[in-house]
């Protein structure tokens, strides 16, 4: 008989997700300038390669997680929540990806300028955010993987204390350099 270990299957869904989230993060860079087939075969050579070898580094016990401690520097590659193994690879993807494929049409006048693309319908840009905000409290807090100890707590206090102090930054730039707070 197969024995099923409930907790490796559940630790199972949520890196799943943890590799989801590094290549969905290249569609917000690469939107609309690239089919679902090219979607797709990305998704696969990231998911099945990329990023498992890069995790397997950091989280894994491998050679960055403990570069410091055989260096004698302390601490190797500490991440915590995904800062790099998911966001940092996430971004660097879109980045080479976005540079690879190119700008958006439209983008450029036959004159070289650049013309802005203005959003589409900023109350669903809102909504989306608030979803998001919303995602990360449970996301962030469930990273400590124990409900029981301190931890928890804090992390969900830093969640919520980050996202006000990126939404009064955002306000203060758009007051200081466009004079009203904007949307």
């Amino acid at each position: 008989p197969i024995c099923y270990d409930a907790a490796a299957i559940v630790l199972f869904l949520f890196m799943m997700v943890f590799m989801d989230t590094t290549a969905t993060i290249v569609t917000g860079a690469c939107a609309e300038r690239w089919s679902f087939k090219s979607f797709f075969i990305y998704s696969i050579f990231i998911g099945g390669l990329i990023y498992p070898i890069f995790g397997c580094w950091v989280w894994g016990g491998g050679w960055l997680a403990q570069l410091g401690y055989r260096m004698g520097l302390g601490h190797g590659a500490v991440d915590y929540a995904g800062s790099g193994v998911v966001h940092l690879q996430g971004g660097a993807l879109a980045l080479v990806t976005a540079w690879l494929i190119g700008p958006r049409i439209g983008k450029y006048g036959k004159d070289g300028k650049v013309n802005p693309i203005l959003p589409h319908h900023i109350p669903m840009v809102q909504i989306g955010t608030f979803i998001l905000a919303f995602g990360w409290f449970g996301f962030n807090a469930g990273s400590s993987l124990a409900g029981g100890d301190g931890r928890i707590g804090i992390v969900a206090v830093n969640t919520m204390l980050a996202g006000m102090a990126a939404t009064l930054t955002g306000i203060v730039y758009m007051w200081t350099v466009h004079g009203k707070p904007d949307p």
